[in-house]
């Protein structure tokens, strides 16, 4: 076949870097432990931040929707495929994060990659944390507005781009950050960007993708960590980590969320989320609502792990949240250590360049609701163990 010389070369190149992605099998439902490969271990590379993706009430409302509505809508949602579910859905998120209206979508990268070039077209600007997502890159770039990045949550570079864009004339200009930046665990002042933004006459997208659940009062999210309801144009998130399920979706007023669905084409041209699904979305949300538990020990496990972290020596970075990276510099070591732990019965991931700087590469965990004392123990022992066999601790 034509491509098929590229493929080999390029996959070859890949793994002799050691850059190609090993995926491993998960054989149970994602939990705090798991049967991956035919093993028990302890998941620490989930994004299940509430343990929510096996919990017996979403499962419950799964099921129920499937047995009223079948497994599928048949449709986009602008044709045949807006059920009642959707809409509930759609009021329940709005509810929840105290805004007029919401848009859901298929899952959190269609809202980035459809939202933002429908929104941002010839003679604006769109001004991007160097750091965001790849699928807020992605969206940037299917934009046709100029564009400038700002230095990792780099507020005098912020305000000096922002004063630069005053000398010229934007039909309208978009700041567009991440809430929660995935590598590092770090949160993005929120707060200052807002008041430049009001300063400069600029909307602003936060992608909420890791602080959905995690932040704010009973995990509703950055904008609320910050009280900022009322005055973030975009509020976009996801379900497919914190609240256990999958989908995305954007929060904001009623004007701005028609203008979604009508012009946002991976909204418009994709087939509707299955009943299954949105029920279950609308159950995580509604189980929040009543019960912050699940954030209140998400947040006890987090600060009980990094603390022993860091007691045993391992640098964990400048993380605020739950993504606790350890810091082991290169990849090689980066990789090896990864290997040992799933021998040890951990599953924790490496991260590594070009995902990020060539010296920075890390173990990226994360923990849960769902994880116990013990889990965290047995983990931290195991993380003492190889940090000490290849030469990262003393």
């Amino acid at each position: 076949m034509v491509g098929e010389e590229f493929f080999e070369k390029a996959m070859e190149e890949l793994r002799e870097k050691n850059l190609d992605w090993k995926l491993r099998s998960m054989e149970s439902a994602s939990d705090a432990r798991s049967i991956v490969e035919g093993k028990e271990v302890i998941v620490l590379c989930s994004n299940n931040y509430l343990g929510l993706s096996n919990n017996p009430e979403l499962k419950k409302a799964a099921i129920k929707a499937v047995e009223k509505y079948g497994v599928g809508s048949g449709s986009v949602r602008a044709i045949a495929g807006t059920m009642d579910l959707h809409l509930k859905l759609e009021e329940t998120i709005a509810r929840f994060k105290g805004t007029e209206s919401a848009v859901y979508y298929q899952t959190g990268f269609a809202v980035n990659a459809g939202l933002i070039p429908a929104v941002m077209q010839n003679g604006d600007l769109i001004i991007s944390d160097e750091l965001n997502h790849g699928s807020i890159i992605d969206g940037v770039r299917l934009s046709k507005a100029e564009r400038a990045v700002y230095a990792h949550c780099d507020m005098e570079k912020l305000a000096e781009t922002l004063e630069e864009s005053d000398k010229k004339e934007y039909n309208k200009k978009l700041i567009v950050t991440d809430g929660v930046f995935s590598m590092d665990g770090d949160i993005a002042p929120l707060d200052k960007i807002s008041k430049l933004a009001k300063k400069h006459n600029t909307m602003v997208y936060v992608d909420d993708a890791h602080g959905d659940g995690v932040l704010g009062e009973k995990g509703k999210g950055i904008v609320n960590h910050f009280k900022l309801e009322g005055k973030v144009e975009f509020e976009m998130g996801t379900f497919s980590k914190a609240f256990g399920v999958i989908g995305g979706y954007v929060s904001g007023s009623k004007a701005m969320c028609d203008y979604a669905y009508n012009k946002s084409r991976t909204w418009l041209l994709s087939g509707s989320s299955p009943p299954a699904v949105t029920a279950a979305c609308i159950a995580s949300l509604e189980l929040l609502e009543r019960d912050d538990s699940y954030v209140k020990k998400l947040w006890d496990n987090t600060k009980y792990f990094k603390e022993k972290l860091k007691v045993l020596g391992f640098d964990t970075g400048k993380s605020q949240t739950p993504i606790t990276p350890i810091m082991l510099g290169e990849s090689s070591v980066a990789v090896k250590f990864s290997q040992r732990l799933f021998e040890e019965r951990v599953f924790a991931l490496p991260i590594v360049y070009p995902m990020v700087a060539k010296d920075k590469a890390r173990i990226r965990t994360m923990v849960n609701a769902a994880h116990s004392k013990e889990d965290l123990d047995e983990a931290l022992e195991k993380f003492e163990k190889i940090g000490k066999e290849l030469k990262v601790l003393n």
